[in-house]
Parts: structure tokens; C-alpha cells; sequence
């Protein structure tokens, strides 16, 4: 060990002592450190307390004031294409409840108005053409009943209105070269898809048919089966027919629908995907078939629709992945030879066990044999399973099955 070594191990390991009276414990002050402040005040203290409280109130009204800001800004978010602009997102004031899609839009308020239902307005700018709707642009919102479509919109994306819950018209200006409505509802303009019946259609349905009650906090009482206007309510408000000219019912146009029985033409070839997702009300799926035009969505009688009968289409040929998927009131699903493909999860859960009974669908009629079928391009779990033992267990395709009558 070096000199130097120790010499600093001789200086660490000396003990060190400070004599301190005991009554100066808390005062005594160490040459070249500040005094301690026990017991006593800073200088200015007060002072620094309302200063720094100050600081903290500025720094938080800013705060809320840029946030306010930036929520209002975001109401409408937009990306420019070619054609014009894509209403990308539209986040809802919480007070918006008719929605025009036409012309790039901002919404100003009025700061002395304390009432949120009326101080605010939105403001056009009639320069800048919205000629698109992006996927999930209204994504889940919760307030607007009605959207007006402007006549120079030439896609909206069949995601574009996915769960609005409180939606329940679609109009379109009978300019627009690309798409209608049919009361209230989405279609093509040459009504071969219908692209979205809105997920409350049902309620503009039974205020259209003096149906619609409602409780103290304004939710909609619905009519129940002892009701003595029971069976001409499921006529008016419940029952949907595809006008004749479809050939496609578009991704995702009845999802979480309110609706026990559609009628579907034959000549309908394509059901895209989620096109009839979770509609726990759906218990029939009928086709019809007649040689006269039909447009009229509403139904009147089965007579009035020529020929009946309970199963999908003849003609039909694709049912999209989880078309039917979660509609455990369905209890029969015959498929026709003319389909090519079923895709993944097409029919799942609509069966479900009560005790050791499985009610919904417990088995598929398919027309064709199984020879037959197996040309069939179907995806992953296209039937629906349920519990055997500890095991799942998909449900029996009953094949070359004749359709029932009823």
C-alpha cells in the first residue's frame, strides 16, 4: 500500500466528532452551509406560496383552454384526394343530431350562450366539395338520427356509419348520380346493394306508424307480444323487404338491426360480410320470388310478393364471413345448391344448449349432396358449435335436404 493509500485510510477511519451544545441541536449552524429552517419561516415565503399557486392556475386554464380548442377543431377531420375531400372522422359536439355531408364544415359557438343545445353552429365552406366518407368516420356515435348525403358524394365506405346506435335515416339529394334511399335507407343508385339500413331504422319506423312511445328519461317503449297490435307492429316496424332489384346486401348493412323477419329476392347473389351480424330480434329469413317490380321496403302481405318460401335465395351464390353470425333466434338455415362459398364463422352461435337441448339453428339443410358440397369453398368454423362434453362440437349439414314448406 502507497503512502497515499495510507494516508487516506488513516483519514476515513478517524472518527469524527462535532461539538454541539444540546440547546443549539436545531440552530447550529455549519461553517460554509446555510443555518437550518427548522421551526422558522422562509424569506418571502408568503410571497413565493402565491406566486408558485398563480403559476399553477395559468398553466391549468391553458391547458383547458387548448384542449376545448383542440375538441372543437377535431369535430370534423378531413383528408383532400383528387376528387375533393374525405370526411375522415367526425367526433360529435354531443348536441349534433342531423349531419350534413356535403361541404368541408368547422362549428363555431357562441360563448355567451350557455345552452349546449343551441350555442354553437357549423359553417360551410361551399369551396371545398366532400366527395368521399372514410371507413369508421361516424365510428359508435351515439347522437345523430339522420345524415343528409349532398349530391356530389361518390363513395362512402360501407364502414363509414358502423354502430351508430341513435341513427335512423339516411337521406340522399336526388342529384347524386351514385346513390339513393329508399325510405331511409342506403342503396346504390341503380338499387342493386343496399349498403346501410341505419342500426335505429325501427324507431323512424314507428313514429312513421304511430307506434312510438316513450318513457320519462326518452327511451322508446317497444310493443311486446301480449300487446293487441302485437302482430300488425312486427308487419310495420319489424319486418324489412329487399326490393327486387338487389343483388348485393353490402358489409355490414343490417348489422344489430331491430328486425324478426326480411324477405329477400331471388336474384341475389351476393351477402357480403357481416351483412346480417347480430340481430337478436331475426327469426325468419324468407325469399321471394315474383316476375313483378318490387320497391316498396314495406310489407303488406306475402301474397303481394308472389311466391314464398322459407330459406336463403335460389341463385344465391356467396354468403360473407360472419353473415349471420350471433342471431340465436334464428331455428332454420337451408342453403341453396347455387352457392359457391360460405366464409369463416358465417353462422356462428346461433345455437346454444338449454339443459341438454340445443335450440337456434341445430342443424343446416343444404340442398346439395355431400358430393356436391364439398366443391363448396367454405372458411374456419362456417357452422356453429356448441359444448359436447368437454369438447366443441359443430353443428350436422343435413345434405341433398328438401326445404320445408313453412
Amino acid at each position: 500500500m502507497s503512502k497515499k493509500e495510507k494516508k487516506m485510510k488513516n483519514q476515513i477511519e478517524e472518527p469524527i466528532h462535532l461539538d454541539i451544545p444540546e440547546d443549539e441541536i436545531w440552530t447550529y449552524k455549519v461553517e460554509g452551509l446555510a443555518a437550518p429552517h427548522i421551526n422558522k419561516p422562509y424569506k418571502h415565503y408568503g410571497l413565493k406560496k402565491v406566486i408558485f399557486a398563480l403559476v399553477i392556475i395559468v398553466a391549468v386554464s391553458i391547458s383547458c383552454y387548448f384542449s376545448v380548442r383542440t375538441v372543437q377543431k377535431d369535430t370534423f377531420e378531413y383528408e383532400q384526394n383528387e376528387s375533393g375531400f374525405v370526411l375522415s372522422k367526425f367526433s360529435n359536439t354531443g348536441y349534433i343530431t342531423t349531419l350534413d355531408i356535403d361541404f368541408v364544415s368547422s362549428v363555431e359557438y357562441d360563448r355567451d350562450n350557455p345552452d349546449v343545445d343551441t350555442n354553437f353552429k357549423i359553417v360551410k365552406d361551399e369551396t371545398k366539395i366532400i366527395s368521399s366518407v372514410g371507413a369508421y368516420a361516424l365510428n359508435c356515435d351515439e347522437k345523430v338520427k339522420v345524415i343528409n348525403i349532398g349530391p356530389q358524394v361518390e363513395f362512402v365506405d360501407p364502414k363509414a356509419f358502423y354502430s351508430c346506435w341513435a341513427l335512423q335515416q339516411i337521406e340522399v339529394d336526388e342529384n347524386n348520380p351514385n346513390y339513393c334511399d329508399v325510405d331511409g335507407v342506403l342503396y346504390s343508385k341503380d338499387k342493386t346493394e343496399i349498403i346501410c339500413r341505419p342500426c335505429d331504422h325501427d324507431t323512424y319506423l314507428a313514429e312513421k306508424y304511430g307506434y312510438a312511445k316513450y318513457d320519462e328519461n326518452g327511451y322508446r317503449i317497444e310493443p311486446v307480444a301480449e300487446d293487441a297490435n302485437y302482430e300488425q307492429y312486427v308487419k310495420d316496424v319489424l319486418t324489412y323487404v329487399v326490393p327486387s332489384s338487389v343483388k348485393t346486401i353490402g358489409q355490414l348493412c343490417f348489422n344489430y338491426a331491430n328486425m324478426k323477419n326480411v324477405y329477400l329476392p331471388e336474384g341475389l347473389k351476393t351477402i357480403q360480410t357481416l351483412g346480417f351480424f347480430e340481430i337478436p330480434l331475426l327469426e325468419n329469413v324468407y325469399s321471394y320470388k315474383t316476375e313483378a317490380e318490387i320497391t316498396d321496403t314495406h310489407f303488406t302481405s306475402e301474397d303481394a310478393l308472389g311466391e314464398v318460401y322459407c330459406s336463403l335465395p335460389e341463385g344465391l351464390e356467396y354468403i360473407g364471413s360472419d353473415a349471420f353470425s350471433y342471431n340465436q333466434a334464428m331455428t332454420y338455415v337451408y342453403i341453396p345448391k347455387s352457392v359457391t362459398y360460405i366464409g369463416h364463422h358465417a353462422f356462428w352461435d346461433t345455437v346454444y344448449k338449454d339443459g341438454d337441448v340445443l335450440k337456434g339453428v341445430s342443424k343446416i339443410h343444404v340442398a346439395a349432396s355431400e358430393e356436391e358440397f364439398d366443391s363448396v369453398e367454405t372458411g374456419n368454423s362456417w357452422r356453429p358449435q356448441y359444448d359436447f362434453m368437454l369438447f366443441k362440437k359443430s353443428i350436422d349439414v343435413v345434405y341433398g335436404s328438401e326445404r320445408t314448406a313453412e
